[in-house]
């Protein structure tokens, strides 16, 4: 089942990003989906199967 995400919502994924942050804001949204690290302010772009899989939770 497809989750909801929306642009601004902020998540928290399984895996930590290298800064040490869990944490990531939604940015973009459709086939891709683009997070932004809520602590360094990198962005990752994920395809939307594999971003599904790797959100853990919403926050």
């Amino acid at each position: 089942m497809a989750l909801d995400l929306k642009v601004g919502s902020l998540v928290e994924l399984k895996k930590q990003h290298p800064c040490g942050s869990k944490e990531f804001t939604i940015t973009r949204t459709g086939a891709d989906v683009k997070f932004k690290c809520n602590n360094c302010g990198r962005v990752i772009m994920l395809d939307r199967e594999t971003a599904e899989k790797r959100i853990k939770k919403f926050l």
